[in-house]
């Protein structure tokens, strides 16, 4: 085998990997079980090795101070948001805005982009597009048991608590 296509394999087994993984990963459990210091926790560890930009989406400023200066804090309920739509809309906007973006961790999920139990599935189809055709892995804590999950979230849990 060549250099030539010694590299072409590698780099096929790296997109293959690459693949593999997830780009939407979910956190989930019933409120007050820890989801948000979980993906607090994750948004830090990211931005220490992150080559683009980290953004964190939350209902309020409330933890502000708990995340690194690095990671840019959205508090979505400054804006217009009504429905799920609308708030696909706002992630687009998001993504089309920064080139750079890498991860998004999206906290009090449910609450944020204004759905309703028979839209999570629709919510997390939409992510996996725009994860997939951007490049940006998106971190969900959602306030459900993972029992609770549509059938399509639930090989997407990282952490149930």
């Amino acid at each position: 085998m060549n250099k030539i296509e010694n590299f072409e394999s590698l780099e096929e087994s790296a997109n293959n990997m690459q693949e593999e993984k997830e780009m939407v990963e979910i956190i989930c459990g019933r409120k007050g079980k820890g989801k948000t210091k979980h993906l607090l926790d994750k948004a830090n560890t990211a931005i220490k090795s992150a080559q683009g930009n980290v953004v964190y989406l939350d209902k309020s400023q409330k933890h502000m101070y708990e995340l690194s200066n690095k990671i840019r804090l959205i508090n979505v309920t400054d804006f217009p948001i009504a429905n799920c739509d609308e708030f696909l809309g706002f992630i687009c906007g998001i993504v089309s805005q920064d080139h750079d973006l890498q991860e998004m961790y999206l906290d009090s999920f449910l609450t944020i982009a204004g759905l309703q139990d028979d839209q999570l599935q629709h919510a997390i189809e939409k992510l996996d597009i725009i994860s997939e055709k951007y490049n940006v892995k998106f971190f969900l804590s959602i306030s459900k048991d993972e029992m609770d999950l549509p059938e399509c979230a639930k090989a997407k849990v990282i952490v149930s608590l």
